[in-house]
């Protein structure tokens, strides 16, 4: 396994105006003869990639708005679609239903993780640096990716869900896990933080688990009822300093 260390070299080979001048697109992609429609923003050919999984309310603009700050880092992001092009649900029967499926095929929801890696590749990203990341639903995916075993440098879930399937593990997962949690969280409860760190412990997987007081359930979205400030500045602060360092 690669660490993301050796981004330094490229950074340092990025000019201020290449970074300032970097644009996302929509990216029509297909899996199993059905249309996804991701974003793609990148700092240049080869930069290390990170791979974005959406919540339940599809890929949104927040989603982008992540993938923008973290290409002024000098990554490449693909924000991956899960649900398809243009269901981006706005009702939570319809966001239950599109998670549920997902949920109950976890195969077609890792064929759509690693479809939106070969995707990004094709668009010239360093997957071979390559982390994962995703938001609440996209937290759940995330961890979901890091069982299959997949040869990512770390996964990293933002108030995501984090119970294990029954029958699953960690024992094939390469690569550090990070998972950023609220104390506060209504959905996800502070018995499944607890049990994600022991099968991660018992799997000798290497982790980090940070559960911040008072944060209830999606206190990184802006704008939102739900949003701590102080809790999205660490985790974030954390998780690229992770990005740099491969610690």
């Amino acid at each position: 396994m690669l660490t993301l260390f050796k981004h330094f070299c490229f950074l340092a080979l990025c000019s201020i105006a290449s970074l300032a001048v970097a644009k996302g697109q929509s990216l029509v992609y297909t899996h199993d003869s059905k249309d996804y429609e991701g974003y793609y923003a990148s700092a240049g050919e080869g930069a290390p990639l990170i791979l974005l999984i959406h919540d339940w309310d599809g890929l949104t603009d927040y989603e982008r708005k992540r993938a923008d700050m973290l290409v002024e880092m000098g990554y490449s992001v693909f924000a991956a679609d899960l649900f398809g092009k243009g269901v981006r649900p706005t009702e939570v029967a319809d966001k239950k239903q599109h998670t549920g499926e997902l949920y109950s095929d976890r195969e077609k929801m890792r064929e759509l993780m690693f479809a939106a890696l070969k995707t990004a590749k094709a668009q010239g990203a360093g997957t071979e640096q390559a982390v994962a990341m995703g938001y609440c639903f996209g937290g759940a995916a995330v961890l979901e990716l890091a069982r299959s075993g997949a040869d990512l440098d770390g996964y990293a879930s933002f108030h995501g869900g984090l119970s294990t399937p029954e029958g699953q593990d960690y024992s094939a997962t390469r690569g550090k896990v990070l998972v950023f949690h609220g104390t506060a969280d209504d959905i996800v409860p502070m018995s499944d933080f607890m049990q994600l760190a022991l099968d991660l412990n018992a799997a000798n997987v290497s982790h980090e688990m940070i559960s911040y007081s008072h944060a209830p359930h999606a206190f990184t979205v802006f704008g939102s009822d739900r949003y701590r400030e102080e809790a999205d500045r660490k985790s974030w602060a954390r998780f690229t300093d992770f990005l740099k360092t491969g610690q």
